[in-house]
């Protein structure tokens, strides 16, 4: 498997493990609203006091770590690959800020908050800025789903929920963006051998 191989592998399984992670810990969290709670509530939930429920933490921040790992060897072989800034930064950036929102919870405050947004912003950057390595129609989808979470950032971030909640929004975000890197992957796996620019 080459170079394009590998990242597409890689983001696929991270992409995958991170939602199948996310589920599981919503499953261990006593009473979790998704409207009303926020992703990062599985690994600890910080307004009034901190409450970490196990094993939902664990899960779910052992998930974001591995996540960030892979998108940063992701970004490693698509550097390999490609040679292009534009793709291989936001992608590892991404990876980063994943792995910061499993290694700094909710516990550590404006930190979490921080690699949180990194994670986000970058990942919403990563699906715009690989179209320009796609076919259509994969790349209209791309930027699509790139464009979509980056509005609902912006809603979140003036507290815009559209009846959705806190934590319904945040999916907003995070969803296009996971299903993405799921699509990008395995465009990348199945386009191995193939010449996909």
């Amino acid at each position: 498997m080459n170079n394009k191989g590998l990242a597409g592998a890689f983001m696929f399984v991270g992409g995958m493990q991170f939602v199948i992670g996310m589920l599981l810990a919503e499953i261990f969290y006593p009473g979790y609203r998704v409207s009303e709670n926020y992703i990062s509530d599985l690994g600890a939930t910080c307004r009034d006091t901190c409450l970490i429920y196990q094993p939902s933490a664990f899960i779910f921040n052992t998930s974001a770590m591995i996540l960030g790992i892979l998108l940063l060897l992701s970004s490693y072989c698509i550097w390999n690959e490609f040679q292009n800034y534009l793709i291989s930064i936001p992608i590892g950036i991404s990876g980063l800020g994943a792995f910061g929102v499993g290694l700094f919870s909710e516990t550590t405050g404006t930190l979490h908050v921080i690699v949180s947004f990194i994670a986000l912003l970058f990942a919403v950057l990563s699906a715009i800025s690989a179209s320009i390595i796609m076919k259509p129609p994969f790349t209209y989808f791309s930027v699509f789903l790139g464009i979509s979470s980056l509005v609902a950032l912006v809603l979140f971030g003036f507290q815009f929920y559209s009846g959705l909640g806190p934590g319904g929004m945040e999916r907003m975000i995070a969803y296009p963006v996971l299903l993405w890197s799921i699509g990008f992957g395995g465009y990348l796996m199945s386009s191995d051998k193939a010449n996909i620019s």
